[in-house]
């Protein structure tokens, strides 16, 4: 009987510490998104799916560390509509010190269950702008006046300083951490993510739906969310400078093919290009005008070449590719658009490669012929018999029947003067 009692105790310690010990292992890990660059389509589904994946292991939190210059507001609003649906509390750092969270970036760390900011950092400039930069006045109140009230909405529910988010809307106001922080647009500062789990535990958040939950965050991991193949893969060429010249490839390699066919290589090289831009627009927003300003500054490039237009066509071509460049990725951030440093280079390469080959055209067609009748025309020859004023003559080891203006002894120099049908009409040297 006093092993029974003894052992009973035992056992329901040995279950308890086997359960918290299961417990511990099966505790989900605290996942860290990076959400770096420009927000579009590919950062966008990288963030949905990491907090699907959170969701699903019964993660605590989820933290997404942001620096962005920005990005296009259908995508911001795609990582939007995921954290106000998530069942754990997402919180949004803005760091490291040196970091900013500028326009979509601004409006994701503001409607986030926990805002908080690195030393060093910033975030505002949020108005929106247009795909080209510039829209009539009308449009661009309409554009200001949508995105200030959702900034508004978001920003009131939750308990953030409605009047500086607007601000930073309207006006394109930037804050410094600590006028976020005094301005009530954020919760706290704090160096890095693990500093952000102490200040965070045992406190309790507020979520969207009105709900609260207290974090237990003490003795959670890290661990920092990968992209997965396909969107590292779309994030390395859906950049607007390697689209941009994926394009140019692509158009340059078919076109050389179609105009020399056989020579296989173009034909390769430009099919590559065009398959990676394609899977690359699939991200990035493209506009149609651009590809057909590209298209078309190729098109007056090749025509150069046939059509001596004293340079016409080719500054018509660069005007053409420069604007195609301008307007081929239709969003509203600078960092998503055709850089200057990429655009001139490759402009400045094609026009030059084109007058290139203008001037090798104009010396090919320069150069007398070597084949044919016409190349006879100047040839030294011999007269292999008297010419009175007929004969025979040796050009280059051939016999031609030949003409000449005054008698010519066999065996004299001559110069081809023409070719009549088979017949040389020749001169006699001095």
């Amino acid at each position: 009987m006093l092993h029974s009692a003894v052992s009973a105790p035992i056992g329901r310690a040995v279950l308890a510490a086997a359960i918290a010990a299961g417990a511990a292992v099966a505790r989900a890990e605290i996942p860290v998104v990076e959400l770096e660059g420009a927000i579009h389509p590919v950062s966008a589904g990288y963030v949905v799916t990491a907090l699907d994946r959170a969701e699903a292991a019964g993660a605590p939190l989820v933290v997404i560390r942001i620096d962005t210059p920005g990005g296009l507001d259908t995508s911001m609003r795609q990582i939007i509509d995921r954290i106000l649906r998530a069942r754990m509390p997402v919180a949004v750092w803005v760091g490291p010190s040196g970091a900013r969270a500028a326009s979509a970036g601004f409006v994701i760390t503001i409607i986030a269950d926990v805002a908080a900011m690195a030393p060093g950092t910033n975030i505002g400039a949020a108005h929106p702008v247009s795909g080209l930069g510039s829209v009539d006045e009308t449009m661009a109140k309409k554009m200001a006046s949508d995105a200030a009230a959702y900034v508004r909405g978001k920003a009131e529910r939750r308990g953030r300083n409605v009047e500086l988010a607007e601000k930073a809307v309207l006006e394109s106001r930037s804050f410094t951490e600590r006028e976020a922080l005094e301005g009530k647009l954020i919760d706290l500062i704090v160096p890095d993510v693990p500093a952000l789990l102490r200040a965070l535990d045992g406190k309790e958040v507020k979520r969207f739906d009105g709900s609260a939950v207290t974090l237990h965050l003490q003795g959670e991991t890290t661990r920092t969310v990968a992209m997965n193949w396909r969107q590292q893969v779309l994030s390395v060429i859906a950049r607007p400078d390697l689209l941009f010249l994926l394009l140019l490839g692509a158009m340059a390699g078919i076109g050389a093919e179609l105009t020399h066919p056989g020579l296989i290589f173009p034909a390769l090289l430009g099919t590559l290009c065009l398959v990676l831009f394609l899977f690359a627009s699939q991200a990035i927003p493209i506009s149609g005008t651009g590809v057909l300003l590209i298209a078309l500054a190729l098109v007056l490039f090749a025509a150069e070449v046939k059509v001596h237009s004293f340079g016409l066509l080719t500054a018509g071509g660069i005007a053409s590719i420069i604007l195609g460049a301008m307007m081929l990725v239709d969003a509203p951030e600078a960092e998503m658009r055709v850089s200057l440093g990429t655009l001139l280079p490759a402009a400045g390469v094609v026009a030059v490669g084109t007058m290139l080959l203008v001037r090798l055209v104009l010396q090919a067609q320069r150069r007398p012929p070597l084949t044919g009748a016409s190349a006879m025309v100047g040839e030294i020859g011999v007269a292999a018999t008297p010419l009175e004023p007929q004969g025979w003559v040796q050009v280059h080891g051939e016999r031609w029947r030949a003409v000449a203006d005054s008698p010519v002894p066999a065996g004299q120099t001559v110069t081809v003067a023409a070719v009549e049908g088979l017949t040389l009409r020749v001169r006699k040297e001095p």
